[in-house]
């Protein structure tokens, strides 16, 4: 089971979900969001962990969204975990923000293109936070090996998870592969799919990245059928106008449903 401080409903068979916007874009939208998925996690019983990335780096233009401010970020997430009683997941992409942001945050998340960087993967184990690895988009579940090995040789005491987003396939698509979740799961850390990053289609002539969100319950209950041991997924009162990811988001008011049915998809293979 997830070693995560403030983690809820610990004693569920459920899934566990990573879930929030995109990015933090103010004080209020975040802590709505947060308040409508946590009654909806605690009615179902899954435990929920809070995302926000504090700050985008990996943008594609030069005048895209990346923050409102870190400190002024990081803040909100903190809130959010004093008012919710949720631990809170955000993204860090140098080696500094790595201490810097366990300050405010329960687990620090490597992002797919970064999973291989040892000192960003290192300078997170040392915080003694968890440390969720997304798989890079151009690696097999397996080869995720290398950076379990990296967090257990920094802090032998480190939650680790792995997540999947997806794989590469041509320029502007992605696949999932499903055997990469068994594939990670073998290395006896919780795996997690990732059902919004992993519908993305990148490297749009545009600069602004499309999606296919009509597919998350899909790659949801696969996923779940598979074995995910927990789900990520981006969610926002309104994608189409958040500053951040919008055409891969699930709109908020479709949670509770998709929830519902994965529930069921959970207790039946069980």
């Amino acid at each position: 089971m997830l070693s995560i401080p403030k983690l809820k409903n610990t004693d569920s068979p459920q899934f566990f979900l990573m879930a929030g916007p995109c990015a933090i874009e103010g004080r209020d939208m975040a802590l709505r969001i947060a308040e409508h998925i946590v009654t909806l996690t605690d009615r179902l019983k899954i435990p929920y962990i809070f995302k926000g990335s504090y700050r985008k780096a990996n943008r594609t233009k030069v005048d895209s969204f990346t923050g409102i401010g870190d400190e002024k970020a990081l803040k909100i997430l903190q809130e959010i975990s004093q008012t919710f009683g949720v631990p809170t997941v955000t993204d860090i992409h140098e080696s500094h923000e790595a201490a810097f942001a366990a300050e405010y945050v329960d687990v620090l998340q490597i992002p797919a293109f970064l999973c291989r960087q040892t000192e960003l993967i290192a300078a997170a184990a040392r915080t003694g936070k968890a440390v969720n690895v997304k798989k890079g988009q151009f690696l097999s579940g397996a080869s995720m090996k290398f950076a379990v090995e990296k967090i257990n040789d920094t802090n032998p005491d480190c939650q680790v998870l792995l997540t999947d987003r997806g794989n590469s396939f041509g320029y502007g698509e992605l696949i999932v592969d499903y055997r990469n979740l068994p594939a990670m799961r073998a290395f006896d850390v919780p795996v997690i799919m990732d059902c919004t990053h992993s519908l993305q289609q990148p490297n749009q002539e545009s600069g602004v990245t499309g999606g296919k969100p009509k597919l998350i319950e899909t790659i949801a209950k696969a996923a779940i059928a598979v074995g995910a041991d927990g789900l990520f997924i981006e969610t926002h009162f309104n994608p189409a106008e958040a500053k951040s990811d919008g055409a891969n988001m699930l709109p908020l008011d479709q949670l509770e449903g998709l929830l519902e049915k994965l529930v069921r998809v959970r207790e039946s293979i069980l």
